[in-house]
């Protein structure tokens, strides 16, 4: 999801939800700690250089439990970092709390956020050496030479 689909989302509900990939919902009373854009210049393992830009949200519980975070006021916080920061209209990351610091994308559904995963992947498999799909052999394209591999005594485990 993009800043701009989040903002048009805000301005469309009357409260905050936030739901985790397990179908649990993130405490009523969080706080957003942090909005920014974060850009990542790197070199990937093909030796492409690349840039990303994604606007960054922290989640935080605190025990503040009263605490209850309207739409408006959230709306309101993005604005005010779109014009101090310059945060650009880039997808969304959200940082949040679990056994460690997690990091998710962002959805919305049925008049919730639904955070969701995120994946590591190689961006340079053309390039790098990892193919990006096991080959399929159907079985009865096999040799003879490579079926009798494939049989009890056969040497090829």
């Amino acid at each position: 999801m993009k800043l701009s689909d989040l903002k048009k989302q805000l301005s469309n509900i009357n409260e905050l939800t936030f739901m985790l990939p397990n179908g649990s919902s993130v405490a009523k009373h969080f706080h957003v700690t942090e909005v920014g854009q974060v850009t990542k210049h790197f070199i990937d393992c093909g030796g492409t250089v690349r840039n990303e830009k994604v606007v960054s949200f922290q989640l935080w519980e605190a025990e503040d439990v009263d605490h209850r975070l309207e739409p408006g006021k959230l709306l309101g916080i993005i604005n005010l970092s779109e014009k101090v920061l310059g945060v650009e209209d880039a997808e969304i990351e959200v940082e949040y709390q679990g056994s460690t610091i997690s990091k998710y994308g962002l959805a919305f559904t049925d008049q919730h956020f639904m955070l969701t995963t995120k994946h590591t992947a190689c961006l340079a498999s053309d390039s790098c050496g990892n193919p990006t799909e096991k080959k399929k052999i159907a079985l009865a394209d096999l040799t003879v030479e490579k079926q009798a591999c494939c049989i009890p005594g056969g040497k090829c485990c």
